[in-house]
């Protein structure tokens, strides 16, 4: 079975009993404490859409803080689960258009893999396209985070 990273929207409150409790935290990443809409899976992407996004230029490090998170959410769970609140990558992932992210996929196949890395190349069809379908999946994810003034909790399951 692959891992993939996984994505929940809370609230402070869930965010704060998380922080406390290994049990709620447990909740949240078994996928059974928030609403189903809530969660976002997005697969193995985050690896190739970081690079894809340090290629645009943009601000590469607040982009990897909505993969990589900010602040552990329970000690006892080290390496688990991270925490991104307030929504500086909402606005970082909005400034960057599908169309720049098509923009950085060279349409040789064998240099793909150099400039965006080896899972870029798995992607089937055409892989401009699919990158910038995936870019749009953590762009409204965290739009939507930011509009609801809810935090963001990740992991890798």
């Amino acid at each position: 079975m692959a891992v993939t990273q996984q994505l929940a929207r809370i609230p402070a409150a869930h965010l704060a009993a998380c922080r406390q409790s290994v049990e709620t935290l447990g909740g949240l990443c078994s996928f059974t404490s928030i609403p189903e809409r809530d969660y976002c899976d997005l697969d193995w992407w985050p690896v190739v859409l970081k690079s894809a996004w340090q290629l645009t230029g943009a601000d590469d490090r607040t982009l990897a803080a909505g993969f990589d998170g900010d602040e552990e959410v329970n000690p006892a769970c080290r390496d688990v689960l991270y925490s991104i609140d307030g929504h500086p990558v909402a606005e970082a992932v909005c400034g960057i258009t599908p169309d720049a992210v098509r923009a950085v996929v060279p349409p040789d196949p064998e240099q793909i893999e150099a400039r965006l890395g080896s899972l870029a190349r798995e992607a089937l069809g055409d892989p401009a396209e699919h990158l910038a379908e995936q870019h749009t999946v953590p762009r409204e994810f965290y739009v939507e985070a930011a509009r609801r003034e809810l935090a963001v909790a990740r992991w890798w399951d």
